[in-house]
């Protein structure tokens, strides 16, 4: 294994990638001039050929775009080596470190598929890391990124199809390829590469790890024996990891909120909440990630909340919890699910704002929100769901969150 990819036997079009991606790296005067173009320079570009190499300022320009994307989910995006796919497929920081903590006790990790090797800089401020890929290119990506992100440990690279080699016994985190050519990226794991029968095999024969999955994926039933954390950042379910060995938690799923730094770990089935007869003084919407983890009656009954009907995710209570997990509303009207019901009822009062909020009740929000009688009144909420088998829209205002008070040490 080296401290720098190999370089010896990629295709024509990988070593034309690496040679770009050296050129670029020698000339930051190129990459320094696209922050003074205007759009319109940046697209068709005439000046900049004039002024560096014909050949590099297409590879420029495609850089500096992706890390304007980039902006906001990764640190010091405005420097990093990076692609539109190895983006769009990469872990937010915030989640990385996050996962990091988990392997801070091991004593060295592999990561495999690595991609751009935002995941692997961020297990480097726990432990050494070994970053293996198949693409020359992307190995050299993360020997660069990791110079900018990393942390004091040691990062060694290597350059194989992980599929060819045998993990028994080691620590790894993986992140197969979900979109493998496709425009957009799979929810099946037979489709990812490598696939769900290589991710199977790699949890009964590692010591332990993390495999990175989307949230949206078939992942149910697939990984007996292994906890499933769903993780949601601003708002979004953003990542499923599925922890196995030695790394595994107690229970089969657990859901983590990335803000509040709460997780809550359970069995789905262990918990049971009861159908409220009438909506209670608030309402609440659970975190994504409590509902892609199925943990909905497990918060409710920790919390003692109920559920408003069977086939809907919102709870219902007489106070705001202390948790970060719900998105709490206090309730003005329950009114029916006839539009002009609606409307009639805000007439009297009509409100600035209006935030349009449904689950199972499909619902064009933009219409319905124009629909809506438009004044000075605060700004509103309105929720579209069903209560005891029956379509209502409920006016509420939504309510500062009651954040748990963090663990003395």
């Amino acid at each position: 294994m080296n401290s720098q990819p190999p370089l010896n036997g990629p295709d024509d079009s990988e070593a034309f990638e690496i040679q770009q991606l050296l050129a670029l790296r020698q000339q930051p005067e190129l990459l320094h001039e696209l922050l003074h173009c205007t759009p319109s320079e940046l697209q068709n570009q005439k000046r900049l050929r004039q002024l560096f190499d014909h050949s590099l300022v297409p590879a420029a320009v495609a850089l500096h775009e992706t890390r304007r994307k980039a902006l906001g989910k990764l640190p010091h995006a405005e420097q990093l080596w990076l692609t539109r796919t190895g983006l769009e497929q990469a872990t937010a920081w915030e989640i990385a470190a996050h996962k990091a903590r988990r392997f801070a006790a091991c004593q060295q990790v592999f990561d495999l598929c690595c991609g751009i090797g935002i995941d692997a800089a961020a297990l480097t401020h726990r432990l050494p890391v070994v970053a293996i890929d198949q693409s020359p290119a992307m190995v050299l990506r993360t020997t660069w990124n990791q110079q900018i992100l990393g942390g004091p440990s040691a990062l060694q690279t290597d350059c194989c199809d992980v599929r060819t080699r045998d993990w028994n016994g080691l620590i790894v985190h993986a992140d197969p390829d979900r979109r493998d050519g496709r425009d957009r990226p799979t929810k099946r794991l037979e489709q990812y590469v490598p696939d769900l029968a290589w991710m199977q095999q790699l949890t009964t024969t590692a010591a332990g790890g993390a495999i990175k999955i989307s949230p949206a994926s078939n992942f149910q039933q697939k990984f007996p024996g292994c906890e499933i954390e769903l993780i949601s950042l601003q708002g979004e379910c953003r990542e499923a990891t599925v922890w196995f060995g030695t790394l595994a938690g107690s229970f089969q799923f657990s859901a983590t909120c990335i803000e509040t730094g709460e997780t809550l770990s359970a069995d789905p089935l262990s918990a049971w909440v009861a159908i409220a007869t009438a909506p209670a003084r608030c309402l609440f919407d659970p975190d994504p990630a409590i509902v892609r983890a199925g943990l909905i009656d497990v918060l409710a009954e920790q919390h003692g909340l109920q559920r408003m009907d069977p086939e809907e995710e919102y709870l219902t209570g007489q106070t705001v919890p202390a948790t970060g997990f719900l998105d709490a509303f206090e309730v003005e009207a329950i009114l029916g699910g006839n539009l002009k019901e609606l409307k009639a009822w805000l007439r009297s009062s009509p409100r600035s704002e209006y935030e349009i909020k449904c689950r199972r009740v499909r619902v064009e929000a933009d219409v319905l929100r124009r629909a809506l009688p438009r004044g000075d009144g605060p700004p509103t909420v309105i929720l579209v769901c069903r209560i005891s088998g029956r379509v209502h829209h409920v006016v509420a205002r939504r309510l500062p969150r009651q954040l748990p008070q963090p663990a003395s040490h």
